[in-house]
């Protein structure tokens, strides 16, 4: 069972930066895939970045690509998401999740954190 827990977020301007870590309880911790998603009210949970358990492999929603990074510190069993040059529209709860590979797709996650809300004022 693995255990994600989400911290970073807060109330920024836009075209400021936030940086967000998800922080996990497993020791064996390199060998998953994490992946980022954010989620509005009534919306679907949408993809933003994943990583594999390496770092060898990155993806990104192309709505992020250039402005979001992920990337992890295994000895720290921490994975980042550094977020620049933020927008009105990347509020939202942002969650980490964890599964044996990084894929984009929610329902392939099995460990999800509690979600940290970013908020990006106009």
């Amino acid at each position: 069972q693995v255990q994600l827990a989400e911290s970073g977020g807060g109330l920024v301007q836009a075209g400021g930066s936030l940086r967000l870590s998800c922080a996990a309880s497993e020791r064996t911790f390199s060998s998953y895939g994490v992946g980022w998603f954010r989620q509005v009210p009534g919306k679907k949970r949408e993809f933003v970045a994943a990583i594999s358990g390496s770092a060898e492999r990155t993806y990104y929603a192309d709505s992020v690509k250039g402005r979001f990074t992920i990337s992890r510190d295994n000895s720290k069993n921490t994975v980042f998401l550094q977020m620049n040059n933020l927008k009105p529209e990347d509020t939202a709860v942002y969650y980490c999740a964890a599964d044996q590979a990084p894929t984009t797709t929610p329902v392939t996650y099995d460990y999800w954190g509690h979600g940290t809300q970013v908020t990006v004022s106009s």
